[in-house]
């Protein structure tokens, strides 16, 4: 626990220094009317980057290095990790295994140049690794406003730290966070394209096609009476039509019905933080959504969240779609807190969002012991 506290901690006094608003600009803007930089910040030196530019490459370079260093030296950690070996060994054997294609074919890449036996599983972990914090943390350099603000709640939420289970999963929900620019900028090809490359590594991802093209719809269109009559009742069919859900989830896995994943379950913690945020952006912040279409998007997509969270509990493993959808508050909360004009204000409830996700976060290293979960302790193939 010491060392998750203490990585944390360093990254976070790293990414203090970083200011990415220029970056958001030129990452999220449409690319048919690029956002022009300021006269300030034009760019110095042969390289073409000012000082702050240089600054922060150098910030998320360490931080990427410290985050993927501690993942890709795991060992034994996860509640997963050697069911993912045992897959391993029957991809090798040719036998049939239940991950998709894109899974199979990169780790028999690894398998063809590390081999099968020994520890050769541990390159295999290590390109995850690598690729996950690689989307994860270029998606809060990109899209993160506030670059402090954006990463502190990416890790306090246990993000980072959950991703050393469920590598499959944790990839394609980097690959859908860093995808959202593609929506935001309306170029809904290349946000397919990707979506489509991610499902060949974990095919719930390809949910977020309707559900983040359906969020970025309504978030640049005024609202009528009958969109929030559509809204309800397409709510009140997760109350009522369960079956029929239900149906179409076990055609698409039919190992989840009747199995140790097929109950209904209510996060309250996960509840709490979409209420949380809604009433953030419905009172204290109306005008930041108004004016920005980004922040709107986030706003649906966590409404989603919360209405699957408190209506669709019955759904097997239901955080594995509302992930999707909730991910962005990393987003959006820095944005809402930043727009608040009253300063004290602004303060006060800055540090108190601190402090409720500090909490939050300490909750979620106490469970990390549990059996289920299975982060710690901490074990690395360097010392242990």
């Amino acid at each position: 626990m010491v060392l998750f506290v203490g990585v944390t901690v360093l990254v976070l006094l790293m990414a203090y220094f970083c200011d990415t608003k220029e970056s958001v600009q030129l990452h999220m803007d449409s690319p048919s009317n690029p956002a022009l930089p300021e006269s300030g910040s034009r760019p110095l030196g042969r390289g073409g980057l000012n000082r702050q530019q240089a600054l922060n490459l150098w910030i998320c370079g360490g931080i990427y290095g410290i985050l993927s260093a501690l993942s890709v030296c795991r060992i034994a950690s996860g509640n997963d990790y050697w069911v993912y070996t045992s897959m391993f060994s029957l991809i090798a054997q040719g036998r049939h295994v239940s991950s998709e294609p894109g899974f199979n074919a990169l780790v028999r890449l690894m398998q063809y140049f590390f081999g099968t036996q020994g520890y050769s599983y541990l390159p295999i972990f290590g390109i995850f690794s690598l690729l996950t914090v690689y989307f994860f943390l270029r998606a809060v350099y990109e899209q993160g406003n506030w670059f402090l603000g954006s990463l502190f709640l990416f890790l306090a939420n246990g993000y980072y730290f959950s991703s050393f289970n469920s590598v499959r999963y944790y990839l394609v929900l980097g690959i859908a966070l860093y995808s959202v620019k593609y929506v935001c900028r309306g170029e809904y090809l290349k946000f397919i394209l990707w979506i489509l490359a991610a499902a060949t590594f974990h095919k719930s991802v390809l949910v977020v096609i309707p559900l983040y093209l359906g969020a970025h719809w309504l978030s640049g269109i005024r609202l009528r009476r009958w969109h929030y009559v559509l809204g309800a009742l397409l709510v009140l069919s997760l109350v009522f039509g369960r079956d029929l859900y239900r149906f179409v989830i076990f055609k698409i896995y039919p190992y989840y019905e009747n199995s140790m994943f097929d109950t209904v379950e209510y996060s309250l913690t996960n509840i709490g933080k979409c209420l949380g945020t809604l009433v953030l952006s419905l009172f204290c912040n109306r005008r930041v959504l108004w004016e920005n279409r980004r922040d709107r998007f986030y706003f649906f997509l966590n409404l989603g969240g919360l209405a699957l969270y408190t209506c669709g509990a019955f759904i097997p493993e239901v955080s594995r779609v509302a992930y999707y959808l909730v991910l962005p508050q990393i987003f959006l909360i820095p944005d809402l807190l930043g727009g608040i004009e009253n300063k004290m204000a602004r303060r006060l409830l800055t540090a108190g969002t601190a402090l409720a996700f500090t909490a939050y976060f300490a909750l979620f290293l106490r469970s990390a012991y549990d059996v289920n979960v299975r982060l710690l302790p901490y074990l690395n193939w360097i010392f242990n």
